[in-house]
Parts: C-alpha cells; structure tokens; sequence
C-alpha cells in the first residue's frame, strides 16, 4: 500500500536542504488524488513513483497548487527512497518533461543521487518579459551582473535567470507575490531564478515560486540543471560549480553541477535525507 515519505534534498542535515514528499507505488492514484495529498503534504513538491519495469519508474510531481512537468530536489529525493528501499545503482524515470537518468551509490553513511536531465536551451530574455518581472520583484536593470545577460533558461521547465550584481541585492528578497505569479503564468516559468556569482566555482542562488503556492524554494535542482545549460550557452567555460541556495531561509542546501560543452544535458548531484522518519499509509485517508 503506497505510504507518503517525506525526505529533504541537497543536505545531510533534517532541517536543510529542500522538503519533497515522496510516494511509491502511486499505481492505484488518480490525477484528484495525487494533487490532494500534494496540497495536504504542502511541501513546494510531492512526487508520485510506479514501477513500469526493472529499475525503471513513471514519476510524476505535484506542488501544492498544480502539476509541474520536472522537478529536482523531488527526483534526488524519490531517488534516494528508492535506493534505500532496492540497493544503489541506475534509474531511469519517465517524467512530463521525458526521460531523466539517475544514478545512486552510498557515500559517507548517506545516499547520493545526481539526475541527468533533458536537454537543456537557453535564450536572452526580451525587453518586455524581464521589465515585467523585474518590476513584480521590486528590482532595476541596475541590480544586474552584467557580464551575465537575463536569459530564460530550460532543463525540464523553463526558468527566468537573473544573476544580481552584489549579494546584498540577493539578500534582500522582497517581491510582490501576486504580480510575480501573473507574469510566471503567463510566461510560463516555474521559476526565477535569482544568482549572484561568487567565484566561477560557487554561485548563490534563490528561487521564487508563487505559481506553486510557495514564496521561495530552498533548492531547486531543475533550476540548477537550467543555470548550467544557460553558463553553457553563454560559453562560461565552466564544466564543475556548485550552487548554494536555501542560506537566507535558514535552509542551506548544496547542489553540485556538472556541465559537459559537448553534451546539452547536465547533471545535477546532492544527497537526501529522512525528516524524522515520517510517513503516512494512504490506506487509511
């Protein structure tokens, strides 16, 4: 019978990283359904796994509002689950966005998982998109880094990035909620994603989220695989980086990115963690 997990990725630590609930062998649960216990779970995702063959999952992802067609930090997550519950080794998961590569292995008393993802694009964000968002974030062109252009980046889903001059204008986060949710909807993002470079090899990052109900994610590993498809297609020249994100929520999470120039796909690698050993067999709701 299908029990909601509940694990938090991209740190070792319980109360860091990113809370996803997790569910396995979601066969028996409709479309109502999994939205349901996603909005009653409340975490930014829940993902919903079935077996379809050796190794080998369907995974969907819910935010407490609405479907997303990827998500990261819920495929390290359901990653781990797995791998905890059949042995390390390859997966395969089928998502909305297509096929998602991930491998685990035990490291140091944890289990690691990095996702490969689809091919990831990016393009210079248009005049009239990046004034509307910066003006629902409460930000200027003056903010801006810019030795790195606002791009809309896609690794799965599509991500408004913007990379802040100082850490301090990253820092100080204060976005009108509703109006950023109107220009993400319409342009169809699932997130922004706010950067500050703080050497080639460590970037800071936060994410607004208002399309899925949630003001800001603490990691977002479908972003990060979108920043390293964006730092590839700027020609950054860098292959290995990690990003930091989650700090100012008290939340620290770490992602770490590899980016191949030969190769549109990124992959993405953290570690996943139990939230107290929670879960709840669905049998009985």
């Amino acid at each position: 019978m299908p029990r909601t997990h509940r694990y938090t990725a991209f740190t070792r630590d319980p109360a860091g990283g990113n809370p996803a609930g997790v569910v396995l062998d979601a066969d028996d649960l409709d479309d109502a359904r999994m939205q349901d216990i996603a909005a009653e779970i409340g975490y930014s995702e829940t993902a919903f796994a079935r077996a379809v063959g050796p190794r080998r999952y369907a995974v969907r992802f819910f935010s407490p509002l609405a479907e997303v067609a990827f998500c990261g930090h819920a495929t390290i997550a359901t990653a781990v689950a797995l791998a905890e519950r059949t042995g390390p080794g390859e997966l395969v998961f089928d998502t909305r966005a297509g096929e998602i590569a991930v491998s685990t292995a035990r490291a140091d008393g944890s289990v690691r998982a990095g996702l490969r993802s689809v091919p990831s694009s990016s393009r210079p964000a248009g005049s009239a998109e990046l004034g509307e968002a910066l003006r629902a974030l409460r930000w200027d062109l003056d903010d801006l880094d810019e030795a790195y252009p606002p791009h809309v980046a896609f690794a799965g889903n599509d991500h408004l990035v913007l990379v802040a001059r100082t850490r301090q204008r990253l820092a100080d986060l204060d976005y009108d909620f509703d109006a950023l949710e109107g220009v993400m909807t319409e342009r169809g993002w699932t997130t922004v994603q706010l950067i500050w470079r703080e050497s080639d090899e460590v970037f800071h990052s936060r994410n607004p989220f208002p399309v899925g109900g949630v003001v800001e994610d603490p990691a977002t590993g479908a972003a990060a695989a979108a920043f390293g498809g964006y730092l590839r297609a700027l020609g950054a020249g860098v292959d290995r980086f990690l990003i930091v994100q989650g700090e100012d929520m008290g939340r620290r999470s770490e992602l770490e990115v590899a980016v191949d120039p030969d190769d549109p796909r990124v992959v993405v690698t953290g570690t996943a963690v139990p939230i107290d050993g929670r879960h709840r067999d669905l049998s009985r709701s």
